[in-house]
């Protein structure tokens, strides 16, 4: 189930409606993307107050999700408003991921904040300076917060109406040229913006927590896929499925049981998945990661480490975790052919992959050169456009059919 962090479309709000009531609990703040609202202070003698308004490019509600007290005031629509919330669970998420001193500041403004206003009878703005309202707006463009709401309400959308998909890009053994198996990567293609990259939605994704539906997803569908394309071409238990999971994935208490089930209801068995995952997975949750991969490849599944050599490169997790494949970063591949001290990089982490008994996996191989250089540097597998770019699974299906490791 898809956890209810941000709203599928815009509320909207027709003049004289109220947004929030002074005094309610706060599950969400709202960003005003189209009209305009009044503040309104309710006072201990029954008057009310005018105290401001906002307009588009402004938050309102933030402050009642940010430490969990009730509303300090009521917002009332002055014409048709358009909206986008963010729920105090999705705000909560981030600020949980953030550095501890900006946590306990942003507490201690708030509180300062709240304090001031329980002292005061009347708000008024100092001349001279800008408007809370002009401020808020650079805040907003400054850090592209709309633009990201927007995507992570979209992405949800996407999600729940099977409008992803996945691709699948082949891993061929350099000394065989067969087909050993494949990297199911995500694939969204927006009916407005077009084709969305995984570089944007990815990283929002995962900031808002819907990562962890997208994976299981993803897994499930990639599973399914592995047993159609056995049925169609014949290929069977001889094929490897590689899913990419994040942070955020492990941080969920009940991964290693999805993947368990998924395995069990898909009939795929579990030396035939593998779990990609980055070097700051193990960094950032050592403790979690480590029991969490001790499970899996207790039940036999495989561990990869993406992008090798880009992150924190600590060579102490390499026999600290249950560590099955290392990935070559493209990034070297390209560079290899180039720059002596990328070749010497790639020849020392397949040097190492040896000595500590892992399989090593190039990625982004795009010339006959390069993959005949790894070969010849002892890689065993690789993937990358020379061989075939990512597939949507019919044309995995055809692929393998008329494969010839001959001409490879």
């Amino acid at each position: 189930m898809i956890s209810d962090v941000l709203t599928k479309r815009p509320r909207h709000y027709n003049a004289g409606d109220y947004i929030m009531h002074q005094g309610d609990v706060g599950e969400y703040a709202y960003f005003i993307e189209e009209g305009q609202v009044e503040i309104v202070l309710q006072k201990q003698d029954g008057s009310s107050q005018i105290i401001g308004t906002r307009g588009p490019g402004t938050i309102i509600g933030e402050m009642a999700i940010i430490d969990n007290e009730p509303r300090t005031a009521s917002v009332r629509a002055t014409n048709t408003c358009k909206v986008l919330e963010i729920s105090r669970e999705d705000f909560h998420r981030r600020l949980s991921g953030s550095d501890a001193v900006l946590q306990t500041i942003m507490q201690v403004i708030l509180t300062r904040y709240r304090d001031t206003l329980a002292r005061i009878d009347t708000i008024s703005e100092k001349r001279g300076f800008p408007s809370p309202e002009e401020i808020e707006r650079e805040y907003v463009l400054e850090h592209n917060a709309v633009e990201s709401i927007k995507i992570a309400n979209e992405f949800k959308e996407a999600l729940e109406n099977g409008d992803l998909r996945l691709h699948y890009q082949p891993i061929i053994d350099l000394s065989t040229n067969d087909i050993t198996g494949f990297e199911a990567l995500m694939r969204w293609e927006h009916p407005d913006r077009g084709f969305v990259s995984p570089g944007v939605f990815i990283p929002i994704a995962e900031d808002t927590g819907l990562i962890v539906s997208a994976s299981t997803w993803a897994l499930n569908e990639a599973c399914r896929a592995l047993k159609r394309i056995e049925n169609s071409t014949g290929w069977k238990d001889c094929l490897g499925m590689s899913v990419n999971f994040s942070s955020t994935d492990f941080a969920s208490d009940d991964f290693v049981d999805n993947v368990y089930n998924t395995l069990s209801t898909t009939d795929v068995a579990a030396h035939q998945l593998t779990l990609e995952i980055t070097e700051r997975i193990l960094m950032q949750q050592p403790e979690n990661a480590n029991k969490t991969l001790e499970m899996c490849r207790k039940a036999g599944m495989k561990i990869a480490i993406d992008d090798f050599g880009t992150g924190y490169s600590s060579l102490s997790y390499l026999h600290s975790f249950p560590i099955d494949i290392l990935k070559i970063d493209r990034s070297f591949v390209v560079d290899m052919m180039k720059k002596e001290s990328s070749l010497e990089l790639v020849r020392s982490i397949i040097g190492l992959g040896q000595n500590l008994k892992m399989s090593i996996v190039a990625e982004g191989v795009e010339k006959k050169e390069e993959a005949d250089t790894l070969k010849f540097l002892g890689c065993e597998r690789a993937q990358g456009y020379y061989f075939a770019k990512p597939l949507p699974e019919e044309e995995i299906i055809a692929l393998l059919k008329s494969w010839d490791n001959t001409k490879t």
